[in-house]
């Protein structure tokens, strides 16, 4: 069984999404249902197939979300170094075709959130940076073709 890497504030946002899709999400789609049917016809109820299609997703989601947690393996950040990047380290970059610097933070893959900067350490470019110092440079091959870095710091995420 492989586990996944969060770091604990990642990991409480799992759980909390999970409680959320089972004591909320989950109660509200069954009532949404209820109601569907006492409109009658289910073959030609849309209500109905809309409110049974969220609750697939819903369901496959909590599925989903045990499973991560029953494999989750928690990283103890304060026992890391940031000295190279690694799992849990938030690094500032120099992106030579952007011409500026770029912030991410290096996340489990359940932890992902491009707008806040976490990338998964299984992402591409957090796999071309991985075991690298400040300083060194590192290309990156993308679908748009190869992209070069300079690493310009390197931290714990806080």
């Amino acid at each position: 069984m492989e586990k996944v890497p969060f770091t604990k504030s990642g990991l409480e946002n799992i759980k909390k999404e999970l409680s959320n899709l089972k004591k909320i999400e989950r109660p509200e789609i069954i009532r949404a249902i209820s109601v569907a049917r006492e409109h009658g016809d289910l073959s030609e109820n849309a209500e109905y197939h809309a409110a049974k299609e969220k609750q697939s997703f819903i369901e496959g989601r909590i599925k989903e979300l045990e499973d991560v947690l029953s494999r989750a393996d928690i990283i103890d950040l304060s026992k890391l170094s940031a000295q190279k990047v690694t799992f849990g380290t938030s690094i500032k970059v120099y992106d030579d075709d952007l011409q500026k610097e770029i912030s991410y933070s290096i996340v489990g893959p359940y932890e992902t959130n491009l707008e806040k900067g976490f990338i998964s350490v299984s992402s591409p470019l957090a796999r071309a940076l991985l075991g690298k110092e400040k300083n060194s440079v590192v290309e990156v091959k993308t679908p748009r073709g190869n992209k070069v870095f300079e690493i310009i710091s390197i931290d714990l995420i806080k």
